[in-house]
């Protein structure tokens, strides 16, 4: 039976199986990756037939050898809305997530329900979807999830703010940019997700944003420092490494402080082929090339801001 409201009339083969790289995941809260020797993994790839295969894991899996063949278009939107079974839910949502085909408009609605979930990992992998099927007007709804109880949602909404342009980020992004304790209201405590708000906020030509990114080189994370002095280089041309007084001083000198940006293109999954990924049959590893946010200004265009 086709998924009820998701997969009738979408125009993916519906009988084909969902086929994505051969990776191990885990669906558990942290969505850990299940970490296998290569001989293991590849010797588990040969006793199931699989090629390409996805093996996906019920949350508190223990051993490889419990996966699940590939699931076709249908099935996965079937999973994606069982209200019975939030792992379903997830699993059905991530696959539709990172397939091609996802902007289909009957699973962009799916998506769109199914961000507001009561399960986190549902809300975190319709939030990925958006971010990487949907369009800038979309954002608002992305913006919500910054302040999600479960930081690994919020760590996706300001990764998704990364392919998504739209202004109206800035302010929630510089927000979550700032670190805070237990027990305040504003800022975020989890230095993942305010080191992808510093991410995002490198495609955004503003003078608020210029000064939130210096006060972030002295953000206690390395990763938040890492990604505050890219996104000043992206946005400035200028490279003063770490040193915020160096910043400072150039900040309020400079009459034109972003006249040598540079194109902001957001970070990408690319990893280095693995021996036996050169093996007939095996799967390579599923880069992305390198990308604009949806919705950016191109060159001449007038920027987000000034």
């Amino acid at each position: 039976m086709p998924a009820i409201g998701y997969a009738l009339g979408t125009n993916v083969m519906r009988d084909q199986p969902i086929t994505m790289p051969c990776h191990l995941t885990t669906t558990s809260p942290r969505r850990a990756a299940l970490k296998v020797s290569a001989a293991g993994c590849l010797a588990a790839a040969f006793l199931a037939g699989g090629v390409g295969c996805t093996w996906d894991l019920p949350r508190g899996t223990k051993s490889i050898l419990v996966f699940n063949t590939e699931p076709t278009p249908t099935e996965a939107a079937n999973w994606a809305i069982d209200k019975y079974d939030a792992d379903k839910r997830y699993r059905g949502t991530l696959l539709l997530a990172n397939a091609p085909y996802g902007n289909d408009p009957v699973y962009m609605q799916l998506f769109l329900d199914n961000i507001k979930d009561p399960d986190p990992g549902v809300r975190s992998a319709a939030t990925r979807a958006i971010g990487r099927h949907g369009e800038p007007d979309q954002v608002p709804l992305i913006i919500e999830r910054l302040t999600d109880e479960d930081r690994f949602v919020r760590a996706e909404a300001a990764r998704s703010l990364q392919r998504l342009h739209n202004p109206a980020a800035i302010d929630p992004l510089i927000a979550t940019l700032r670190p805070t304790d237990d027990g305040e209201d504003f800022g975020e405590k989890d230095p993942e997700v305010r080191a992808e708000a510093a991410s995002a906020l490198g495609q955004f030509p503003e003078n608020k944003v210029i000064e939130s990114l210096i006060t972030a080189l002295a953000d206690p994370s390395l990763s938040v420092n890492r990604n505050a002095k890219a996104s000043l280089q992206t946005l400035t041309g200028q490279d003063f490494g770490f040193d915020r007084r160096a910043w400072i001083d150039w900040y309020d000198q400079s009459k034109a402080t972003f006249a040598g940006q540079s194109e902001y293109t957001y970070p990408i999954f690319n990893r280095r082929q693995r021996w036996w990924e050169y093996l007939p049959f095996v799967a390579t590893p599923n880069n992305e090339p390198p990308s604009t946010p949806i919705g950016m200004p191109r060159a001449g265009q007038a920027p987000a801001g000034g």
